[in-house]
C-alpha cells in the first residue's frame, strides 16, 4: 500500500485551533501532526479511510480567465 497523502483526501480538514490544526472527519479527531501519521502510530496500520478528492480539471491555458488579466 502506498503512503497516504492527507492533503489529497476528502476527509482531511484544517481547523482554527492552533493546538490541533489538522482534522480527519472519517475518524473524528483533531491532531497537531498529519492524521495519517497519527493513525499509523495509534493502530500500526495505514489509514483505511483514505478517499481521493474529486479534483476539478484545470485550464490548460494557465488559469481561470477574468475580466482583468494582469500578466507581467
Amino acid at each position: 500500500m502506498k503512503k497516504v497523502n492527507c492533503f489529497r483526501c476528502k476527509h482531511f480538514r484544517t481547523t482554527w485551533n492552533p493546538a490541533f490544526p489538522r482534522a480527519c472527519e472519517a475518524y473524528g479527531f483533531k491532531t497537531k501532526e498529519m492524521p495519517s501519521a497519527f493513525v499509523l502510530k495509534s493502530t500500526g496500520t495505514e489509514c483505511l479511510q483514505f478517499a481521493e478528492k474529486n479534483q476539478k480539471e484545470k485550464n490548460v491555458q494557465g488559469g481561470n480567465p477574468s475580466i482583468i488579466d494582469y500578466r507581467l
